[in-house]
């Protein structure tokens, strides 16, 4: 029987990055699952525009949401409503 190697987890660091870049010592259970609930919520939200990736950056007190979709309209919408509507639901 061969060897099982996850596909990222094999080429993490070289040409694939973490999907979280942050650190957190003290709350890290809590902003684990924060990010997990920013990711669901995200991704249920905008389901029809196909989103693949959705990426987290913590710097300082504020949190960075980058996300990969196929669809860029559906997220952005007229004159950026959707965008900031995201913003005050996150």
């Amino acid at each position: 029987m061969g060897q099982k190697v996850h596909p990222v987890g094999f080429r993490l660091g070289y040409s694939v990055t973490w999907g979280s870049l942050w650190f957190s010592g003290k709350d890290y259970a809590k902003l684990l699952h924060e990010d997990i609930k920013v990711r669901k919520a995200v991704k249920e939200r905008f389901y029809q525009a196909g989103v693949s990736a959705v990426e987290i950056e913590r710097p300082g007190n504020q949190i960075k949401v980058t996300i990969a979709t196929g669809r860029p309209g559906i997220i952005i919408g007229r004159k950026g409503a959707e965008v900031d509507k995201l913003k005050v639901d996150l």
